[in-house]
């Protein structure tokens, strides 16, 4: 039985924004799923203690007026969510995430900024993994495919049901799915276990942003920058 078929988490965040460095969380889900079904969720909705602008409140429904009277203060959202994600990886359960470098960044960065413990810290020093990063496994196993690569496009590529887009739970349940979906199609990426998994993505994840980064310099932008780091970007400009 591949890793595909084990216990997989789903995680998403829903934030104000889209610099994972200066966004703040808002939602947050962890959906445990096995074989594509879901085993249970928890859902957070957070105070970000700043407002959440009018076009990201479009995209995730989520108002100023419901998050500061219903949601939980935000140090105690990414500190659960901190807790939660770095228990499972210390049993070696593998945390699915889609675009992993973002939510795993800004909760990294809300770690922080409110002088929390790191996930690093959480788990004695180690880097957090396994993660399982179905977009940048996508684009490394099926790179000249055309179209987009957001959620929507690469689930329906896949057959995943995504019930409503930028809904936390929705999300994570669907990167879960769309995980053991790419394996299925993939024998390669099936046969991998989850650390030689996550080892491959780092390498994966450093090569596309090398090539991203000098297809941008081709194009003009001398000083185009692509951050390599994977699963989680360096935070020395964290705020």
């Amino acid at each position: 039985m591949g890793w595909h078929q084990e216990l997989l988490i789903g995680f998403d965040l829903e934030t104000t924004g889209t610099d994972p460095r200066e966004a703040r969380i808002v939602t947050g889900a962890v959906i445990e799923v096995r074989a594509g079904q879901e085993l249970g969720r928890r859902e957070w909705l957070a105070d970000p203690g700043v407002e959440i602008p009018a076009d990201a409140v479009a995209v995730h429904g989520i108002s100023n007026e419901r998050a500061a009277a219903e949601g939980r203060p935000a140090d105690q959202v990414a500190d659960a969510l901190a807790d939660v994600l770095t228990g499972y990886w210390k049993t070696g359960v593998p945390v699915v995430a889609y675009n992993a470098n973002f939510d795993l960044t800004l909760l990294s960065a809300e770690l922080r900024r409110h002088g929390l413990p790191s996930l690093s810290d959480r788990l004695g020093g180690l880097d957090p993994g396994p993660v399982v990063d179905p977009y940048t496994i996508d684009r490394r196993v099926d790179r000249y495919r055309r179209g987009k690569r957001n959620l929507e496009a690469v689930c329906a590529e896949y057959g995943i049901t995504l019930t409503a887009a930028h809904n936390a739970s929705a999300d994570a349940l669907a990167a879960a799915r769309l995980a053991g979906a790419i394996a299925e199609r993939h024998p390669k990426v099936a046969a991998l276990g989850p650390a030689e998994l996550h080892r491959r993505q780092v390498e994966w994840y450093a090569e596309w942003a090398a090539d991203f980064q000098q297809f941008l310099r081709r194009k003009g932008e001398a000083d185009a920058v692509v951050d390599g780091a994977w699963p989680v970007r360096e935070l020395v400009d964290a705020v």
